[in-house]
């Protein structure tokens, strides 16, 4: 239960939710509520170090009791950080008072037309929040730095709505707690609750995170403590934390967590480029290390970022002189770190195993955390941040986004967004008078981002060709059993994980398609992912293969790494059995790739959302260990269709073509007696082929055939032909 703190409740400080940035909302639980007397949308005054006014609003029932959720203005205007104590009391007096106007400094100088769509913009945007003079206001969609508040009429707390006169001047901005101390900032700093020097500040707060709170937490512990509780860790006798390695693929948000880790703790920002250090000059790089190190010291608490750290710090071998020197520069600097509290030094690789083994132990790289692609709770999150400044249209829903776009990193999600708004920019009427009306009020609908998804690929899995297939099971003709099968298989652990969970069951880790060539087997497997809706990864055995010792290995770890990574996902691995054939018969390579692959299997367990297919027409020549119960041990037979499995396959490839009356379908599945899927489909493009040919053997011009295309007819004769053309 939170604090009683006479009128006011004490509560501690939490990041706000995504959708709350930029709004001027405080969440408080529902006991304090009550204590304060106070109802949603009422006014509240929020007491650090400095005073600010929000607007509360109630916190979700799963929040802790005893916390208060502020956006990043809030805490700056409160002069605290995340974890600091506040008290929240209610406003005095009866109402807040009607701002007849608020005067706003601009963060960035900008022409008159500019200043006046600013104008339009934060006054929609700041409607019915509450503000207060010297303080700073953040509007999504018009600058990534704050505004500040430089006076209000009347004076005091007051409240923005419709007949407020919102007017932007462009004034260098100063932070809340450099007006009220008299200070200079410059523009972009900040100055710290305790009145220590300004500090540049990086734009991005962790209401710009989404996906990431666990990991966000982990680095704030190793980044925050050092900085702000130096002392602490002199009690207990142990150095603080030195560095933090971050890793995972491209586009999942390290970046952008150093930043924000940076702008909430007023820490200087020293962000280093791998490659820009880099210099032909014997010694001149390693001399740019130490003057950053050399900086970062002069103007403690510091944070240097390495960005891309892989690049310069790679491991050492004989060869790479240059690359030696500068690690050998760099371990030095780090172990010389005289106060490390002072000084934090951050990294981020998406290839953490080609680093310098030395960088990666205890006092220097002290914790390695991966920063993944983020799950559906995550890309919920990420989708909420970039798109709260966008009009979004009813028939919108991020939830229905979030679940439809796996394997997609917050990078890909910003495409996304963007290529929304870029699609709803294309579609605006071409009249002047309308378009105008449009740019006004503009609306980034679903179709719009139906069509950016369309364009955007999700980064982390592009390199081994993930897809989203858009062939499902009503593709296939036939092949019931096996479409059950493989239903039961991958899509019911997806489904009804909460039915797999009460029985403690596991699903099956892997599935063999087997079966004569052409009766369907990768038909089936795309066709899954796409019922599915999963990402699916199409692997040729036979491509996996190397000549180089190691390398085959090497390529099905990245595989089955890279699928974890962006799961649910399919990995359907065809031709199995030019991949894994009987160890002691087979060569050298192919038996090392069956110890990879039975290990990559047996470790899928940890992952129910990772599954394997595979498909081969000779089941017999593949090593027995991998089907057993535990790795490919579902084994479904995909046969030569029968008669009504042939009727269906026919519907499938020519039921929208133009057929002649003498054209039976069932009649014609009856005679193709031992023919498979494949062998159907070759029968019906034949004989399309055959009808395209009269047609435009019939008239030489290429456009006048065109123009007779209604005339194109597929006869029966036309099927014989390509029937004996086949056998």
């Amino acid at each position: 239960m939170s604090e009683s703190d006479a009128d006011g409740v004490r509560l501690s400080v939490r990041a706000a939710e995504k959708r709350d940035a930029g709004r001027g909302v405080a969440r408080i639980p529902e006991s304090a509520r009550r204590k304060l007397g106070v109802l949603s949308g009422d006014a509240v005054v929020i007491e650090g170090t400095e005073s600010t006014v929000a607007k509360m609003w109630p916190a979700d029932p799963t929040v802790d009791e005893t916390v208060v959720q502020i956006d990043a203005d809030a805490r700056a205007n409160a002069g605290v950080h995340v974890g600091d104590s506040v008290t929240v009391r209610p406003l005095d007096g009866t109402s807040i008072a009607t701002a007849e106007e608020v005067v706003l400094a601009a963060p960035v100088a900008a022409g008159e037309a500019e200043t006046n769509l600013t104008e339009r913009v934060a006054n929609q945007k700041l409607r019915n929040r509450p503000v207060r003079a010297g303080e700073q206001v953040r509007i999504e969609g018009v600058a990534a730095e704050p505004f500040r508040v430089l006076s209000t009429v009347p004076d005091g707390d007051v409240r923005i709505t419709t007949e407020t006169d919102v007017v932007v001047r462009q004034e260098h901005p100063r932070t809340p707690a450099a007006e009220r101390s008299g200070s200079t900032a410059d523009s972009g700093s900040r100055t710290n609750p305790s009145g220590a020097a300004s500090r540049p500040s990086s734009g991005a707060t962790y209401e710009d995170i989404g996906g990431l709170d666990e990991e966000l937490e982990l680095v704030r512990e190793m980044i925050e403590l050092p900085l702000s509780e130096p002392q602490l860790f002199q009690r207990l006798g142990v150095e603080p934390p030195s560095g933090v390695l971050l890793y995972g693929p491209p586009g999942t948000g390290k970046t952008l967590i150093a930043r924000a880790v940076a702008n909430e703790v007023d820490a200087h920002f020293i962000s280093i480029s791998g490659p820009e250090i880099m210099s032909k000059y014997k010694g001149e790089s390693e001399e740019k290390l130490r003057e950053a190190f050399e900086r970062a010291r002069t103007e403690s608490p510091s944070i240097i970022f390495f960005d891309e750290i892989d690049s310069i710090a790679s491991a050492r071998d004989g060869d790479a002189d240059a690359e030696s020197r500068i690690v050998g520069q760099l371990l030095s600097l780090m172990d010389g770190l005289d106060g490390r509290g002072d000084v934090i030094v951050i990294g981020a690789t998406n290839r953490v195993d080609s680093l310098d083994p030395a960088l990666r132990r205890g006092g220097r790289f002290d914790r390695e955390i991966q920063i993944g692609v983020p799950d559906e709770s995550g890309r919920h999150e990420i989708l909420e941040v970039h798109t709260r400044g966008m009009p979004l249209a009813d028939d919108v829903s991020i939830e229905t986004l979030a679940s439809r776009t796996h394997g997609f990193v917050g990078a890909d999600l910003d495409s996304v967004t963007s290529e929304a708004a870029m699609a709803a920019i294309r579609r605006r009427p071409t009249d002047e008078d309308d378009r105008a009306e449009w740019n006004a009020e503009p609306l980034v609908t679903r179709a719009d981002f139906d069509t950016a998804l369309a364009s955007v690929e999700p980064s982390a899995m592009r390199e081994y060709v993930a897809e989203s297939p858009d062939t499902d099971f009503g593709d296939v003709g036939g092949l019931e059993s096996a479409k059950r099968t493989l239903t039961e298989s991958v899509e019911w652990p997806l489904t009804y994980d909460r039915l797999f969970a009460r029985t403690n069951t596991d699903p099956p880790a892997g599935v063999l398609l087997y079966g004569p060539p052409g009766t369907g087997k990768t038909l089936l497997a795309r066709a899954l992912a796409g019922e599915t809706d999963v990402n699916f990864v199409h692997v040729a055995g036979p491509e996996v293969l190397d000549r180089y010792v190691g390398e085959s290995e090497k390529a099905i770890r990245k595989i089955f790494e890279r699928a974890r990574q962006s799961a649910p996902s399919i990995i359907f691995i065809d031709e199995i059995d030019a991949l894994v054939g009987r160890r002691g018969e087979s060569h050298e390579v192919t038996e090392r790739v069956v110890s990879q692959l039975l290990t990559e299997l047996d470790g899928m367990r940890e992952n129910p959302n990772l599954v394997v297919l595979a498909a081969t027409n000779r089941m017999d020549d593949i090593d027995p260990a991998l089907l057993r119960p535990g790795r490919l041990d579902t084994h479904v037979l995909v046969p030569e269709p029968d008669r009504e499995a042939r009727e269906e396959i026919l519907r499938v490839h020519a039921g929208d073509k133009p057929l002649s009356d003498d054209v039976d379908l069932a009649e014609l599945a009856a005679e193709l007696d031992g023919a498979t899927g494949a062998d159907i489909e070759a029968i019906v493009r034949d004989a399309s082929m055959q009808a395209i040919r009269e047609i435009a053997d019939r008239y030489d011009d290429p456009e006048e055939a065109n123009e007779r295309a209604d005339e194109v007819v597929i006869e029966r004769e036309h099927i014989d032909r390509a029937r004996d053309a086949l056998e």
